[in-house]
């Protein structure tokens, strides 16, 4: 098969396996391991398939987020990898903007012992987690997602415009190096659009586990950020190929 055939045979066996190992696609097309990893690479790049470790899995499509509740009992030790990481960020005194979501909102215990802090955020639990504290708060308002526990919409993006931040934290539902940033929700792109606006530093904070997936609506391309911090279980293929493309990507260990 030339390399087209092969590709749409492997995003066809995808489609009912879900995962394959690169062992298997060998043996499976009698190929070499190389001729495999390039025709993952061509997919990725394509966003239709993502590397995992020793494989890979389809791209997943995301239709709608898990509740707040869910999303705070899943991959916490990678979270905390990434938030470790992404408080390095952070010195006393600076305006830094908490974007709604679990894995930025690992932040809160290192930001609770710098001095002189303002935290600008859409995120209600974020918020209470800050209240007995010194730094100074202040929550963009907006339409009220119960589910996910913050704001979104034209009103919490017009509040956002106007406020400069050191440093913005945004949060991902779904990441792609195809794809860049999306999200189910139409709501949220404005926001994080005008977080991205309003920062002089803006720094993605998105698990490994969500790599590979795509919503429908896009927010931004990897690119437009200053870094991206995932944890150290990214595909080291994967990782290589971001950097290829520009994003200044820091793998978190914890």
């Amino acid at each position: 098969m030339i390399p087209e055939q092969r590709r749409e045979w492997i995003v066809s066996l995808l489609a009912s396996e879900t995962v394959v190992s690169v062992r298997d696609l060998t043996r499976r097309l009698g190929v070499s391991h190389m001729t495999v990893r390039r025709d993952i690479a061509a997919l990725e790049d394509e966003g239709r398939a993502r590397s995992v470790k020793g494989g890979v899995r389809v791209a997943q499509h995301l239709r709608s987020e898990p509740s707040y509740e869910a999303k705070a009992v899943t991959h916490l030790d990678l979270k905390k990898k990434i938030a470790t990481e992404a408080a390095r960020r952070v010195s006393s005194g600076a305006a830094v903007y908490l974007d709604a979501g679990t894995t930025v909102a690992a932040l809160v215990p290192s930001l609770r012992e710098l001095s002189g802090l303002t935290v600008v955020t859409n995120d209600f639990s974020t918020l209470g987690m800050l209240m007995d504290t010194d730094i100074e708060l202040v929550h963009i308002g907006g339409h009220v997602e119960n589910r996910n526990r913050s704001s979104t919409g034209r009103l919490a993006a017009t509040t956002m415009r106007q406020i400069n931040v050191d440093v913005a934290f945004l949060s991902a539902s779904s990441w792609d190096g195809a794809r860049g940033l999306t999200t189910p929700a139409e709501a949220k792109v404005d926001v994080k659009q005008a977080a991205l606006e309003v920062a002089s530093t803006a720094i993605l904070l998105a698990d490994s586990t969500k790599y590979g997936t795509f919503a429908m609506h896009r927010v931004a391309d990897l690119v437009e950020f200053d870094e991206v911090i995932t944890d150290d279980q990214l595909a080291s293929s994967s990782a290589q190929r971001l950097r290829t493309m520009g994003v200044t990507l820091t793998l978190a260990t914890g």
